[in-house]
């Protein structure tokens, strides 16, 4: 669901660094992940851990949801 309705790419700040999240996943251990890029660095962040930008994308009220459920 989240992947359906996310809005991507768009760019946000992982430990002072921007970076582009380019789509949502699921990874092996059962975590919902964002797939995030910078340059040729690729990394899978937890959408749990993930800061959403000030200017949240359309789509994002289902990772709080997520969220929510989640805690």
């Amino acid at each position: 669901m989240i992947e359906e309705s996310l809005a991507v790419p768009f760019t946000t700040t992982v430990l002072g660094v921007e970076v582009s999240v380019i789509g949502v996943d699921l990874a092996e251990d059962g975590r919902v992940v964002a797939r995030c890029v910078r340059g040729a660095a690729r990394q899978d962040i937890g959408v749990l851990d993930l800061p959403l930008p000030e200017s949240a994308p359309e789509g994002s009220q289902r990772i709080e949801g997520y969220r929510y459920w989640v805690r």
